[in-house]
């Protein structure tokens, strides 16, 4: 089987963040503790998919979050424009991983049944839950599948060669990670299911988080699901940038060739 390239894209970062943003139970909670936001893209000879999507300069001004690099723009290193993109793996549908769908508009989307079933249904109705999605992103999916355009799963399956998504839960009702064969073994897109190293291997919750028993198993489930530990990657780590080589541009990180150091947990 020919394996598949895989590259992060940091289109964001925030670092007026403590370390009570990201873990439960902290005791240093106000040291400081940046984040990186990321898309993924994956390709194999003709093949290329697109996991999760950012967030635009709109959703950047509405939430005082600003972004450094335009989704969309993102791409252009790999020749690639927004209309050349047909499917996309959404992780979940918080604003920072779909706040993008919009911008790719042939895209097929792939998701867990149960993410949809969560963003549009009575959690919303408390304010906590619903804070970290968007309503016009949600109505995008729902356009979307009014259109035809999207594939539902439940729980485990395989999207190509090589190419499976599992649902985790925890952060978001219906999280999802995605595993890829690779040339370095069995890579896991942990995405939020583990925002940071520290996250997984230290088996810290992130505060954000619908059901805390889901995310503690998601741990296990993300160690069960790579080759090896360092083939784990977090959604949101800027040591991601310090262990992976970069890319053909400055916002591009290549993840298929395995990290350059073993990763210090």
């Amino acid at each position: 089987m020919t394996p598949w390239e895989v590259y992060a894209l940091k289109y964001a970062d925030r670092n007026a963040r403590i370390r009570a943003d990201s873990f439960l139970f902290e005791d240093t909670h106000d040291a400081p503790h940046p984040m990186d936001y990321f898309m993924w893209l994956l390709r194999r000879g003709d093949q290329t998919i697109l996991v999760d999507t950012g967030y635009d300069q709109s959703e950047a001004q509405a939430r005082g979050r600003p972004i450094r690099l335009d989704p969309g723009a993102a791409l252009r290193p790999f020749g690639l424009q927004p209309a050349d993109i047909d499917h996309i793996i959404v992780t979940h549908l918080h604003y920072d991983h779909a706040g993008g769908l919009h911008l790719f508009p042939n895209a097929r989307l792939h998701m867990q049944a149960a993410e949809m079933a969560y963003a549009t249904g009575p959690c919303m109705c408390h304010d906590t839950l619903r804070m970290p999605f968007t309503a016009g992103h949600i109505c995008e999916a729902v356009q979307r599948l009014y259109s035809g355009k999207v594939t539902f799963y439940d729980g485990e399956a395989q999207l190509s060669e090589g190419l499976t998504v599992h649902c985790i839960g925890g952060h978001s009702r219906g999280l999802q990670a995605v595993r890829v064969q690779t040339q370095a073994g069995w890579l896991v897109l942990a995405s939020d299911a583990a925002h940071f190293y520290e996250n997984v291997f230290e088996r810290k919750p992130f505060p954000i988080v619908v059901d805390l028993q889901d995310m503690l198993e998601g741990f296990e489930k993300l160690h069960s699901l790579a080759s090896s530990p360092g083939l784990i990657v977090p959604g949101h780590d800027p040591l991601v940038t310090t262990y992976y080589p970069q890319g053909a541009d400055k916002h591009i990180w290549r993840l298929d060739h395995g990290p350059k150091t073993p990763i210090g947990y």
